[in-house]
């Protein structure tokens, strides 16, 4: 318990403020602070500086492997800032690859803002894999 709640707790059992007092008092308290950690990976929002992919799955031979990525979200900044330099023709060739490759993702949508919204989502992220031994972790850190 920190020190501001136990003065909020002595001042009400001494009869200085009432319960209703020290309820609000307390909750004001909790407002103010950071959420405590719930488990050692959580960090606080905004603090990222890393997105990380993990994947634990056995290849067809039963071995384990494994794959550890981890990209600074600076440079994922830096690209999105730079895709805005890349000449109009040139992301819709692009575009046209990407979409004949199997990947419909539109180079012309993408903002810096959106990459942020996406980091602070990541958190939430839950991903299906179709091997039920695998293990696929993505998140910020």
């Amino acid at each position: 318990m920190n020190e501001q709640r136990t003065d909020i707790l002595g001042m009400l059992a001494e009869g200085k403020i009432t319960a209703k007092e020290a309820e609000r008092l307390i909750a004001a308290l909790e407002r103010d602070q950071p959420p405590a950690a719930s488990s050692p990976d959580a960090r606080p929002k905004g603090k990222a500086k890393y997105l990380r992919l993990m994947v634990d799955t056995l290849d067809e031979t039963g071995e384990p492997g494994r794959i550890n990525v981890r990209v600074p979200l600076q440079l994922l900044r830096a690209g999105v800032q730079l895709a805005a330099l890349i000449p109009p023709q040139a992301l819709d060739r692009a575009n046209a690859k990407l979409n004949d490759s199997g990947v419909p993702f539109d180079l012309t949508r993408l903002k810096p803002e959106q990459l942020q919204a996406l980091v602070e989502h990541l958190d939430e992220m839950t991903l299906e894999v179709d091997q039920p031994d695998a293990k696929v972790r993505v998140f910020c850190e």
